[in-house]
């Protein structure tokens, strides 16, 4: 059962934000309840209703649509069932047999997608899975609405019966018409209907020559509507029939009726199911028009709203394309009462509105338009007031219906209490006011209640100062534009800027002038002293402002710099590594130079294999991928000295075995032989025979067919 008192929910135009819940049900009955909708104190129920809304709002992102849930409304069908012996019509049968084929459908979704919306499948328990009444009401009743054919066997006989005398009641009117026709009876438009029935429409000097019932006659009289006689036993068959089928249909809908007279109980779960659910889906659709989110749930006395906007200002701005100023602000155990103080128009009322329909909203389940660092907690009781309030028909003023509703504040107000007070103190005699104000405001905070007041008077701002759990805050305000900033600032209170916008409205200086000599110096002081903070916050935030853009946009620069560099050094890295490979192949392009300079000279082949076989070698220690090393201790290298000898005795022995093994290799020289024109002979070590064309000065020509060289006698072997 909701504490909180409508009143409180029209202080903070509560209703409004339900208009706006209601346009985006799509039923009627949803629409209804929406408007009936009222804040809980009871935490589970706050709770499964914001988790309901939470998961709806998530199925608009997810791969799983939540099912339609229209339904028609059908309370007078229901009340009608609930009569014996009634009748409901085929529309009536309709909607009510649309309920349980909804109901299906959701149970078929939330079996499936129980994991992903468990508060939502939680809501079917209990409610009945019925197949029966749907199937009942498809074997009468098409997906038009209308009774169908077989919907009974004496149904189907007389709409067959009913259709052959429509087919020759077609065929004799289309002889009759043929015939009058070809007599030149009839005229240009030949035949219309009247009554639902085709007649003749023949001119009125051959309306004796036509056998038939006279239907009525043109305006002029130059016309007149006949039903041919040979039509009219078969219109009257037709009659007949139509009278039966209207007497078997109204039988099948009153076996139909009686059907469903004992499931009034599931149809009216049904209903309230479904309008509940209409309402959690409207709450879904206004936290997206909002961009409302399940701010975190605390157990204990905490409200921090960050970045909360007002929703039904944000609504309104939206559609005119103005910007909306968020307000940050936090209550806890440390700070439990906020005194706004700051100019007119300045934005106090609507940030003081703000956070009482926010609350409001969070405990009837809607989500809120706050960041999502945002924490909120459970009030039992959210005391209000807020404007005028003034009462003719009570005759109370202002301050007398302020200091009755402050009367319910003191007899209520505890800890589970959030009061919103707006104009605190205001009404009566700003001295004697001020200081009752003061009263009512320490006996509040005895309470340890939660609250937040706005005001003018300076006592509440020193107040506020001076008591712990206690806090001032201030609407800013430009003294240079003399515009307010619409930004709340915690911890300190602000300046009305009485004269600065009395100035800025037109008010005459020399007004403004006599009416500060009428103040108290010291209370001018005061308030100048004020207003000289706030002047200087203000241009320290706009300082601040700059400062933290010229950070972001050198932050970024440098960024980019470091970007560049990294680029940059990367290439420059590339370009040392082609560098040195170039300067490597250069090295060994010159060291294959060297070594092909040698062998001309000596023509040592062996020797040139093993200067490649070091070369080679060498170029593969080199690239060798490095090994890690670990730190070194003496233990360490001395292992690696032992390592490094065992590897010198190694590579020494191999170099004695290869000199062994070229020394057995060497071949006795062979006697040298003596080479004639026409001998066949090939080059040392190749394949490739030749024969001798000529001889001179130790050269050879040696003819191979396709070609002949001069090649040194001593480079020449005979071939047998």
């Amino acid at each position: 059962m909701s504490k909180i008192s409508q009143k409180t929910l029209e202080d903070l135009e509560f209703p409004s934000v339900l208009k706006q819940l209601a346009a985006n049900c799509v039923t009627d009955d949803g629409k209804e309840q929406a408007l009936l909708q009222k804040p809980h104190v009871n935490k589970n129920a706050v709770l499964t209703a914001l988790n309901h809304t939470n998961e709806y709002v998530a199925s608009y992102s997810s791969e799983y649509q939540i099912p339609n849930h229209g339904f028609d409304p059908i309370e007078r069908e229901l009340q009608l069932l609930g009569i014996e012996n009634s009748t409901l019509e085929k529309e009536g049968v309709r909607k009510l047999a649309s309920l349980p084929k909804t109901i299906n459908e959701h149970h078929k979704f939330f079996r499936k997608t129980v994991e992903h919306f468990p508060t939502l499948s939680e809501r079917l328990e209990g409610i009945p899975y019925n197949e029966m009444i749907p199937a009942r009401v498809d074997d009468v009743i098409d997906k038009y609405g209308e009774i169908k054919d077989d919907a009974s066997p004496d149904l189907r006989n007389i709409r067959r019966s009913m259709n052959a005398v429509r087919g020759q009641l077609n065929g004799s009117f289309g002889q009759a018409l043929a015939h009058y026709g070809q007599l030149g009876y009839l005229d240009d438009i030949k035949e219309t209907v009247m009554e639902n029935r085709r007649v003749l429409a023949v001119r009125a000097m051959y309306r004796r020559k036509v056998k038939g019932k006279v239907m009525g006659s043109s305006k002029t009289g130059s016309i007149a509507y006949i039903e041919p006689e040979r039509v009219l036993n078969l219109s009257r068959q037709l009659a007949e029939l139509e009278i039966e089928e209207k007497d078997e249909i109204k039988r099948i809908l009153k076996e139909l009726t009686d059907f469903l007279r004992p499931f009034i109980p599931d149809f009216e779960t049904y209903r309230d199911y479904l309008i509940h659910t209409d309402i959690i889906s409207g709450k879904a659709r206004y936290a997206q028009k909002i961009q409302g989110i399940l701010p975190m749930m605390v157990n204990h006395r905490e409200l921090e709203l960050v970045d909360a906007y007002h929703p039904l200002l944000l609504v309104a701005n939206q559609a005119r394309g103005e910007k909306t100023y968020p307000q940050t602000i936090k209550l806890d155990k440390d700070n439990r009462i906020i005194v706004i103080s700051g100019p007119n128009a300045g934005g106090k009322s609507i940030t003081l509105k703000t956070v009482g329909l926010l609350q409001v909203m969070i405990q009837t389940g809607m989500l809120i338009p706050v960041h999502e660092k945002s924490r909120v907690c459970l009030f039992k009781k959210i005391l209000s007031d807020i404007g005028d309030n003034q009462s003719i028909d009570n005759h109370l003023s202002t301050y007398s219906y302020r200091l009755k509703n402050m009367r319910g504040f003191l007899k209520t107000a505890d800890e589970n209490t959030l009061f919103l007070i707006d104009e605190f103190g205001t009404g009566s005699d700003p001295e004697l006011g001020g200081a009752l104000a003061e009263s009512m405001l320490e006996e509040l905070h005895s309470r340890s209640s939660y609250g937040i007041i706005t005001t003018h008077y300076t006592n509440l701002k020193m107040l506020a100062n001076e008591v712990p759990e206690m806090n001032n805050a201030n609407m800013l305000f430009d003294s240079r534009s003399l515009q307010p900033v619409y930004q709340l600032q915690m911890g300190e209170a602000g300046s009305s800027f009485t004269f600065e916008v009395a100035q800025k409205n037109g008010i005459p200086y020399s007004l403004i002038n006599k009416a500060k000599k009428k103040v108290e110096r010291g209370k001018i002081r005061f308030d100048k002293s004020i207003a000289a903070l706030q002047k200087e916050r203000s241009h320290l935030r706009r300082n601040n402002e700059n400062l933290r853009d010229k950070e972001i946009e050198a932050t970024k620069k440098a960024n980019k710099l470091e970007v560049t560099q990294e680029r940059v050094q990367q290439k420059l890295q590339d370009f040392q590594e082609l560098y040195d490979n170039y300067q490597r192949f250069i090295q060994l392009g010159k060291k294959f130079d060297q070594l092909a300079a040698t062998f001309n000279k000596d023509k040592k082949k062996k020797k040139l294999q093993e200067e490649l076989m070091k070369l080679v070698i060498t170029e593969n220690v080199k690239h060798r991928p490095a090994q890690k090393k670990k730190p070194a201790n003496k233990t360490q290298k001395s292992r690696d000295k032992q390592i490094e000898n065992e590897v010198i005795q190694k590579v020494q022995k191999i170099r004695s075995q290869k000199v062994k093994e070229r020394v057995n290799n060497v071949t006795p020289p062979q006697p040298k032989v003596e080479l004639k024109l026409n001998d066949k002979v090939r080059l040392l070590d190749s394949k490739s025979v030749g024969t001798i064309d000529s001889i001179e000065k130790g050269k050879a020509i040696v003819n191979y067919g396709l070609f002949t060289t001069q090649v040194d006698l001593e480079k020449l072997e005979k071939v047998k």
